[in-house]
């Protein structure tokens, strides 16, 4: 009898081949991970190289740039009377950057409202349907906190390495303070050695902590997406580095989740970052409840490997390493005087300051 040959894999043929194609997929994943990163980062950099332009333009038009904190009055009973001088400098430059239609919603206000709106907006922490979802260049691909369809945001303005009354404060050695427009003849470090503004990470999907703030849990809320309460900050920011075990905030401590979950609040827990501790190191604050804390130390902070992306004061973006000297962080403010002359916070400290005299070149 004729014997019949079949065709086909064998179970040990079929195993290798699927072992092999395992072994491919395993080794193409990360290269395509990596490639989508890159291109995050890269779409990331083009944001704040569009807002660089924007506060170029900005400072063409009125000779300084935007306060990190401004807008109008507010008398104290009505949230609709104005915005209590919290308006983030983000509104400013929404002509700047091609959204000049939402900027001339923002400015009419709304008088045919039940209780009238002010022109310049309502309290600067509310809601308002004109800026109740920001615009889409204000968050990073690669961070994955920022709602599409709500206020947050993944960039904030620098107010350099000042840790003492930040929020309020009209002398923060950084480029962007509270009602303070400061022009490019402040700038006596050097346009190309000073930061303008950076990225933060979103503290969603943490609670906001609401006024008291919430206590931490070991290993649950990450070190550079929030921000917790260590007092006297400004004597010592390095006491910020003990609030964190190297990636997340330590057991016990009060925390607040304000990072980018309001663009339109000019407060800097919501949209400032310093340069004192290294970016993607803890943020701490001092003195205050809510996002309204007056000492504060903000890092920037990213998702990119090994670092965080920056605009300069001549518009150019960089990219800074995680491990940037920092120099002395025990150093810290003086009989409640912010730190004079040369920053003491090393390479970083040097490039956050306008005008401390030292020589703060961006790192290669």
């Amino acid at each position: 009898m004729r014997k019949t040959k079949f065709s086909g894999f064998t179970l040990v043929e079929l195993l290798v081949v699927i072992a092999i194609i395992g072994i491919l997929v395993g080794l193409l994943l990360p290269a395509v991970q990596a490639a989508r990163e890159a291109a995050r980062r890269m779409q990331c950099s083009n944001n704040l190289k569009q807002m660089g332009l924007a506060l170029h333009n900005y400072a063409s038009a009125y000779k300084a740039f935007p306060a990190r904190k401004g807008g109008t009055f507010w008398n104290g009973s009505q949230n609709e009377s104005g915005n209590r001088y919290r308006l983030s400098g983000h509104i400013a430059l929404l002509p700047y950057i091609e959204q000049t239609a939402m900027y001339n919603a923002i400015q009419a206000g709304d008088p045919s409202a039940t209780i009238p709106i002010a022109p310049g907006g309502r309290n600067a922490w509310g809601g308002w349907t004109p800026w109740n979802v920001s615009p889409g260049y204000l968050k990073c691909p690669s961070d994955p906190g920022p709602l599409q369809t709500n206020r947050d945001n993944s960039y904030g303005f620098s107010t350099g390495d000042s840790v003492y009354n930040v929020r309020d404060g009209m002398q923060v050695r950084g480029l962007f303070a509270n009602r303070v427009y400061r022009s490019f003849g402040s700038i006596s470090d050097g346009t190309s050695n000073t930061i303008a503004m950076s990225e933060f990470l979103c503290s969603r999907p943490y609670p906001n902590g609401a006024q008291p703030g919430i206590a931490t849990q070991a290993g649950v809320y990450q070190r550079n997406k929030g921000e917790v309460l260590v007092p006297g900050l400004a004597q010592s920011p390095a006491l910020c580095l003990a609030a964190s075990d190297g990636q997340y905030f330590v057991a016990g401590m009060t925390f607040w989740g304000r990072r980018g979950i309001n663009w339109t609040d000019g407060q800097p827990t919501y949209n400032g970052i310093s340069t004192v501790i290294a970016p993607n190191g803890p943020g701490c604050v001092d003195r205050g409840t809510w996002g309204d804390q007056l000492d504060v130390v903000l890092p920037p902070a990213s998702q990119h490997t090994g670092g965080v992306n920056v605009n300069l004061a001549d518009g150019a973006v960089r990219f800074i390493s995680n491990n940037i000297d920092t120099g002395n962080l025990t150093i810290g403010a003086a009989s409640g005087q912010d730190i004079q002359g040369p920053s003491p916070y090393g390479v970083w400290g040097a490039l956050g300051s306008i005008a401390g005299g030292e020589v703060g070149n961006v790192p290669d």
